[in-house]
């Protein structure tokens, strides 16, 4: 059990350390977060803080995966393909952040781009797990579907959708990075238990790298993970639900995730045909922020909620 452990210590270790150096070099390049107009106001004091922290615990997940895995004689098409998600989505959240600080916006790029390279990275992800494991649907309570390559589908849905409902989440400083260390940590405990000890390796790496980031993002947050960090977070997480076939327990372990994608589908859809607004701001944190819920307030509740739902996650799968 404890040389699971090993990858967490090493990824927060390597993230711990040079941190600090990447955000005196960002801060000497000015590279610093646009924040977005249709914001809270207050969150404009934000505006200049250095983002793409998500680089350097990608760069630590991924050597902290691969050390780890060929010292357990475990690096296999399961962890490169884990680390191929992360990479690939990752590329694309610093191609999009790139964007934003060179033009001075907070837009990046197109929405057909970003989709185009995460329905990339689906039909590749598809393609490695249908050499191991069954085209299917594991559907609680039931069994498996065999869903044939209509799985392909599904799996391009799964991915770019938590990657962008990660990527909605990441509006408060600690938020995301809290909520993803629970997530991935049940996948870790689930991976372990279902003897995957090459997706447990990947979990706990992601584990490691993001305890040592909540360091320096915790509010008043030093650094952002920027797209970068939270599509590749999201990815990555949908590619380990997959993997685990436990697909369909994502959307309870990774519940908040969840709820903040649907407050903007249902805030979009109710001002298009009612001109009126459900929430006074979305995604979903931002509604409690113009309540008057402190940013520490919101993480903590949210986070108790993603501790809950990972729990008992857990518990239902083994």
């Amino acid at each position: 059990m404890i040389n699971i452990f090993l990858p967490a210590i090493l990824s927060f270790l390597i993230t711990l350390i040079f941190m600090p150096s990447l955000i005196s070099y960002f801060r000497s390049k000015h590279e610093g977060q646009m924040i977005r107009e249709e914001g809270p106001r207050w969150h404009e004091k934000k505006s200049g803080t250095p983002t793409m922290g998500g680089l350097l615990f990608i760069i630590a997940i991924i050597i902290a995966s691969i050390v780890n895995g060929i010292f357990m004689h475990n690096l296999n098409p399961t962890i490169l393909i884990l680390l191929f998600i992360l990479f690939l989505y990752g590329l694309l959240g610093m191609w999009d952040d790139s964007i934003k600080l060179f033009r001075r916006q907070n837009e990046g790029l197109k929405a057909w781009q970003k989709l185009l390279g995460q329905i990339v990275g689906g039909v590749i992800f598809t393609w490695v797990y249908s050499q191991n494991f069954p085209m299917a649907l594991r559907i609680p309570f039931y069994g498996d579907i065999n869903m044939g390559w209509f799985y392909v589908i599904f799996v391009i849905f799964y991915l770019t959708g938590f990657s962008n409902a990660v990527n909605l989440a990441d509006g408060l400083d600690g938020l995301v990075a809290g909520l993803s260390i629970i997530s991935f940590a049940a996948y870790g405990v689930i991976a372990y238990f279902q003897s995957q000890i090459d997706v447990a390796i990947f979990c706990f790496a992601v584990v490691g790298g993001l305890l040592a980031f909540l360091i320096f993002n915790h509010k008043p947050a030093k650094i952002f993970m920027g797209d970068m960090g939270s599509l590749a977070l999201g990815g990555s997480l949908a590619a380990v639900s997959i993997l685990l076939h436990h697909e369909l327990s994502l959307i309870w372990i990774g519940l908040v995730f969840v709820v903040e994608t649907l407050s903007v589908m249902i805030q979009v859809t109710s001002f298009k045909l009612t001109g009126k607004r459900v929430f006074l701001m979305s995604p979903i944190h931002h509604h409690f922020e113009m309540l008057g819920w402190s940013e520490w307030k919101i993480d903590i509740t949210f986070w108790l909620v993603a501790l809950f739902t990972a729990i008992t996650g857990i518990m239902f799968i083994i």
